[in-house]
């Protein structure tokens, strides 16, 4: 019985990982991406406002935004949580920038001129993966409403 165990957990490590690896620009604009997607309509304005907001974070040309969105996308789809990209942004930022990814996410949710139960409820979850204290959650939240 023991070496069937053995055998078993031995076979796990075999195989490849399941949990990729991605840089920081691939984990936020996944998170950005499922925030889009949470209210099941892409309209024009989260695209654009997507589209800036990875141009200007990152100081991207419109041709690497576009590699990176369809780069993230994928990943976003081949996911089974968002643990894979909180994981590196945890990993590479500090506490300040986790916060301005929560306003990011903030300001992608209100692109659209309303806020969506389904975005909020992302937005949510990302920032507790993230280690975003509630008080810098709602501040995130009020100072995206600014830009709005």
């Amino acid at each position: 019985m023991f070496k069937q165990i053995k055998q078993l957990f031995s076979a796990f490590d075999e195989q490849p990982a399941q949990l990729q690896e991605h840089d920081l620009k691939t984990a936020v604009a996944a998170l950005l991406i499922e925030v889009m997607r949470a209210d099941r309509e892409q309209q024009d304005d989260e695209l654009k406002t997507l589209s800036l907001t990875l141009k200007k974070y990152f100081n991207l040309s419109d041709e690497d935004v576009s590699e990176l969105m369809q780069s993230a996308g994928k990943s976003l789809d081949d996911a089974i949580d968002y643990f894979q990209f909180s994981k590196q942004i945890n990993d590479q930022c500090s506490a300040e920038q986790r916060i301005e990814i929560i306003e990011l996410l903030w300001r992608l949710a209100y692109a659209d001129g309303e806020l969506d139960p389904q975005e909020e409820y992302v937005i949510r979850r990302v920032a507790n993966l993230l280690y975003v204290a509630h008080e810098d959650f709602i501040a995130a939240k009020l100072a995206a409403t600014k830009f709005s």
